[in-house]
């Protein structure tokens, strides 16, 4: 039987496609620079080669953050810190908390039935006010937060240090649910937990990562926790 739920944050719970489109268009403005599509999907490209070398334990969190700007700003020819163009686009992410549809619903449905903790790689900087400002802290009875862990997801050691504080914890009694197969379903199954995939755009499967569950709405997740024996 589920008694503990474990919920990643972005695009699973906050809307953080739509909020970094925000933010990184206003920082990039700042910067003297357009954010033309192309320049865009430059950047998520190279966001994304660099969370992967993350999850692998090639790069730290600070490599990740202050590489992918400097990757980018050669490319396209132009000088700027990194770090500096990283600690502005966190704080304009950190005053985005857009719901994903259902999530506000989801986690009061949730809540009188499960304990419920939220796992999540993001920069405490900007996922704390994120939590505040969306009034959802509440809800959950832990925030685990990678930075403020010292580990990332998908490795056992961020999950390790989550179960540790649970009173009575055992990983049998729990999921993980959230958007990303390479880190919440990879590092889920890794630990030992059933895993749910939220897989709202239909994403391809991948043969070397099988969730134990597979949703497209957070509509089905309550049901779907229900029918766990």
């Amino acid at each position: 039987m589920l008694k503990n739920i474990f919920l990643d944050l972005d695009d699973t719970i906050l809307n953080f496609t739509a909020g970094e489109a925000k933010a990184l268009s206003q920082t990039l403005r700042e910067a003297g620079i357009e954010p033309t599509e192309a320049i865009l999907d430059r950047y998520h490209i190279i966001n994304t080669a660099h969370w992967e070398l993350l999850e692998e334990g090639r790069l730290t969190r600070e490599e990740v953050m202050v590489q992918r700007y400097e990757q980018l700003f050669r490319e396209l020819g132009v000088s700027h810190s990194g770090a500096a163009i990283n600690d502005r686009y966190e704080y304009l992410l950190s005053q985005q908390h857009e719901f994903i549809p259902g999530a506000e619903q989801l986690l009061k449905e949730l809540a009188p039935r499960y304990a419920l903790y939220l796992a999540s790689n993001g920069a405490a900087a900007v996922q704390n006010p994120r939590l505040d400002a969306a009034g959802i802290r509440p809800y959950f009875k832990g925030v685990f937060i990678s930075q403020e862990l010292g580990a990332d997801k998908p490795s056992k050691a961020f999950f390790d240090a989550c179960f540790a504080v649970i009173p009575d914890f055992h990983p049998e009694e729990a999921a993980m649910v959230g958007d990303s197969l390479t880190s919440d379903i990879r590092g889920g199954s890794n630990a030992g937990l059933r895993t749910v995939w939220f897989n709202p755009h239909g994403k391809e499967p991948r043969p070397d990562i099988r969730p134990s569950y597979t949703i497209h709405a957070l509509s089905e997740l309550l049901p779907l926790l229900a029918s766990i024996q």
